[in-house]
């Protein structure tokens, strides 16, 4: 090869690369536009109570149905003496399935909503808020809402 032409390929080359590497980099449309809530879903069983030199368990990511339903109030709902909801009186919105890591991704119109899996039992949520609102976790346009999912009636803190 001919030392003119090495450096025009070498330029070209760096050329493609650093056009490979801008479009790669570059943020897709559907990441920036995604509007819903993201979660992962985790099974805590077990002593979570703080103690010296003890590290804290973080629980094992579960496969779960992920239930979305209109916001609701804690007195709209029937619910077990063991704290198992039997029967949700607001609209289901949408279902999805967490994965093996516990991750879900649901997209939703804005809004607020409350959150809830299935478990043997029946549904499970073990957040309110002041107004005795189940779960709540509100959408906003263009964004997405991250939450952590904590399933934990079999542990102690």
């Amino acid at each position: 090869m001919s030392e003119n032409r090495l450096p025009a390929l070498l330029k070209s080359y760096l050329l493609l690369l650093a056009f490979a590497i801008f479009t790669a980099c570059k943020p897709s449309q559907t990441s920036t536009s995604f509007q819903g809530i993201c979660g992962t879903v985790l099974f805590k069983s077990g002593n979570h109570m703080p103690g010296p030199d003890r590290p804290q368990p973080k629980g094992q990511p579960v496969v779960r149905e992920v239930l979305i339903y209109e916001l609701t109030k804690i007195d709209q709902t029937e619910a077990t003496d063991d704290g198992f909801y039997t029967k949700i009186n607001s609209r289901l919105v949408k279902k999805v399935k967490s994965d093996k890591d516990g991750k879900f991704c649901v997209s939703l119109p804005v809004g607020s909503y409350s959150v809830f899996v299935q478990e043997e039992k029946g549904l499970y949520a073990n957040l309110s808020d002041g107004q005795n609102n189940i779960f709540p976790v509100t959408v906003e346009k263009n964004r997405r809402s991250t939450i952590a999912f904590d399933i934990s009636y079999q542990a102690v803190f």
